[in-house]
């Protein structure tokens, strides 16, 4: 059978406190009240939702990061990897402008769909970039690169 070892402190503070427990149990006195819950007029029967991530015209995309994040996750959990029309046109619905947006193609040249999909808000000469895979979605703030867009390479025209 395994010994149990307690420091001195340790063994004061157990005795101690198996001491108050015995002593309180043997003390009469006037029971103490047990507080109830009343309602109150000013009570809400449903909380107050927390303000989430909201978008913020005019601001820098750092301002603008966490909206840009909760919406694409959000769209991810519900949709998954999809398409860059129904990205885009996500993003639009919550006030992101299609001017500023950029989207990478939905296929390959040979008609394979895309590993992953690859999508960009422009912002003040700075980029919020999002990407789709079978895996997830991950953002980031980049610059804008010379030609002043944000993806490199081939990307779809947004026209619709």
């Amino acid at each position: 059978m395994a010994q149990l070892r307690f420091g001195r402190a340790a063994t004061v503070t157990v005795v101690g406190v198996l001491a108050i427990a015995v002593l309180t149990g043997c003390v009469q006195g006037v029971p103490t009240p047990v507080p109830t819950y009343t309602p109150t007029a000013s009570a809400s029967a449903t909380p107050e939702p927390e303000a989430g991530p909201i978008l913020r015209p005019g601001n820098t995309a750092a301002a603008n990061k966490q909206f840009f994040d909760a919406v694409n996750s959000a769209f991810y959990l519900a949709h998954g990897k999809s398409d860059g029309r129904s990205i885009i046109d996500n993003l639009v619905s919550v006030g992101f402008l299609k001017q500023d947006m950029e989207v990478t193609a939905d296929s390959t040249s040979v008609g394979v769909a895309a590993d992953s999909i690859v999508f960009s808000v422009r912002i003040k000469g700075e980029c919020l970039v999002g990407q789709f895979t079978g895996a997830g979605y991950h953002g980031v703030i980049g610059k804008t690169i010379a030609t002043g867009t944000c993806l490199i390479g081939t990307t779809r025209h947004i026209d619709w």
